[in-house]
């Protein structure tokens, strides 16, 4: 059964890609929890099948950008609702390693990408689909000290963005979920500049499920958990100098900022 316009996602086939803990596991957990099948893939199996045992979901471990094939077998040929979750909250400056530039792009753009590539010819003849990429706030806005992450977020939202005007009239709804700090394992590894910007306002994973479940209910596209995000982007978007004056101040604060 595929999930109705009114929200309805009974019966429903859902993959979540990094699901293994913090935003991709609350996600699992939420979906379950209202009658979907759902798939928990992450790159540690043991993680991933203690998520599926606990939700009574079916865990396909791996690699996220080509798990789309045995998901779909696992659920019996199709998938209703599809989460791009998994991501690398990448740090560093425009000298990071080419290696950490590839990667970021790879996970957090390209694995989009494939998804999307192997789930449209179906969607696209039924004339249904959902597709649900975890983007961050940091794709609207960005985010000091992690120019990869930064950078290919804004990749992800711009494809997100995309797959809806291109395919909204054909019946395949996409959502972008944008939430500031989130209490995750990437939260903790982002060092000082998490503590500075993210921590003071960060929130539950869970509650960034509940926020896409309110968004896919009201079939909206931007999700975000953290609501003060919208008049941030249309500061950014009305005075983009103004606003690059203000993050710049707080690159400094965070390069004073104890470590």
């Amino acid at each position: 059964m595929v999930d109705s316009p009114e929200g309805g996602l009974s019966g429903s086939r859902v993959v979540v890609t990094g699901a293994g803990g913090g935003i991709g596991a609350a996600l699992a957990r939420a979906f379950a929890a209202r009658g979907a099948r759902v798939v928990v893939n992450d790159l540690d199996t043991a993680k991933a099948e203690a998520v599926a045992a606990e939700i009574g979901g079916t865990a396909v471990p791996g690699d996220a950008s080509t798990t789309v094939t045995e998901a779909r077998d696992a659920l019996g040929g199709t998938v209703d609702v599809y989460c791009a979750n998994a991501g690398l909250g990448s740090p560093g400056t425009e000298a990071a390693d080419e290696e950490v530039w590839a990667s970021a792009w790879d996970v957090n753009v390209m694995a989009h990408v494939r998804a999307a590539r192997a789930l449209l010819p179906d969607w696209l003849d039924r004339g249904s689909g959902r597709f649900v990429s975890t983007v961050s706030a940091a794709g609207l806005l960005t985010m000091v000290g992690a120019a990869p992450y930064s950078v290919t977020k804004h990749g992800a939202y711009a494809f997100a963005e995309w797959l809806s005007l291109t395919y909204r009239h054909r019946g395949i709804k996409v959502h972008a979920i944008c939430p500031q700090g989130v209490r995750t394992d990437m939260l903790t590894s982002a060092g000082s500049a998490g503590d500075l910007v993210l921590a003071p306002t960060a929130i539950d994973p869970e509650d960034v499920a509940d926020a896409l479940l309110a968004g896919i209910a009201e079939d909206r596209f931007l999700i975000l958990p953290h609501p003060e995000v919208a008049a941030y982007y249309q500061a950014r978007a009305a005075e983009p100098g103004r606003w690059i004056a203000g993050m710049n101040k707080l690159q400094q604060k965070w390069e004073a900022f104890p470590a």
